[in-house]
């Protein structure tokens, strides 16, 4: 009625819904002093593969919604690193999402800790996450351990998302770490805490609290779907798990390169079908 397009009025109720649930949470980042209670809204999944409009985007969303508890989310993708960094060196919050490589998410990290270099003052106020995808991995692979169909394939099946994800938190314990970390925190900053996304279990023969039990430790995240969020709360493991055996995670990556299976070409194709799903 108003003679808007249907993508202007689209971006019209999504920045209505952001900007009520940013003004919901504000009360959980002031008390938290700036740590918790993020709003995500993400720049149009077109824009995936093209850095300069996804800066653009960027710009345009935060200085629309112009909320201290906004994180705009950016694909992990190759052209969406520069956007990232640039970002953050505008002491623009960030959601990185869709990542599901350890290659991709050590670059990710990177780019956290490159950005906050070049950024200027203060950056208690700078926040990011680097959003990994759990559930996702292991459909595709217990796909390819399916077909393999031996006796070492059947035993790594279920274990793979969640091994991914501990080796990752393993990186990011090594990356946060030492003399070029401490500068950035004497500045303020923060980690870019890992968070684990897609934490519902896809296979009923899994238990329903597989991707939430697992996965537990200091400065991550994860944004549990409802129905998983019940049942944690009904017979879920309140415990630090995460780094409880990771010599057996990088046993099972290991024993998944011995059944030639490709780990970095199964992400990769994870990657390029949730922008496609996306857009």
């Amino acid at each position: 009625g108003a003679g808007k397009t249907i993508e202007e009025s689209y971006w019209d109720l999504v920045v209505t819904d952001i900007e009520s649930a940013l003004a919901l949470l504000r009360p959980v980042y002031d008390e938290s002093e700036y740590l918790d209670g993020y709003v995500s809204v993400e720049v149009a999944p077109s824009l995936a593969r093209q850095t300069e409009g996804t800066m653009t985007a960027a710009r345009q969303l935060w200085d629309r919604i112009n909320e201290p508890n906004l994180y705009v989310k950016i694909p992990g993708t190759v052209e969406g690193l520069p956007a990232i960094e640039q970002m953050l060196a505008e002491k623009r919050s960030i959601n990185v999402t869709l990542l599901f490589s350890l290659s991709r998410y050590r670059e990710v990290m990177e780019a956290y800790l490159s950005g906050l270099e070049r950024a200027e003052g203060d950056l208690s106020q700078v926040s990011s996450v680097a959003s990994f995808f759990i559930s996702r991995v292991d459909v595709a692979v217990d796909a390819e351990l399916d077909a393999v169909g031996s006796p070492e394939a059947m035993e790594l099946r279920g274990k793979v998302a969640v091994a991914n994800a501990v080796l990752a938190y393993e990186a990011f314990r090594a990356t946060f770490q030492g003399p070029r970390w401490d500068a950035l925190v004497a500045r303020g900053a923060k980690y870019q805490r890992p968070l684990w996304a897609s934490t519902s279990t896809k296979d009923p023969s899994f238990p329903d609290t597989l991707y939430v039990d697992a996965l537990i430790g200091p400065h991550t995240v994860n944004t549990i779907p409802d129905s998983t969020l019940e049942a944690f709360v009904d017979h879920g493991t309140v415990s630090r798990t995460i780094d409880d055996d990771v010599a057996g995670a990088h046993a099972v990556i290991d024993g998944l390169a011995a059944l030639g299976i490709d780990l970095e070409a199964i992400t990769d194709g994870l990657e390029a079908v949730g922008v496609a799903s996306f857009e």
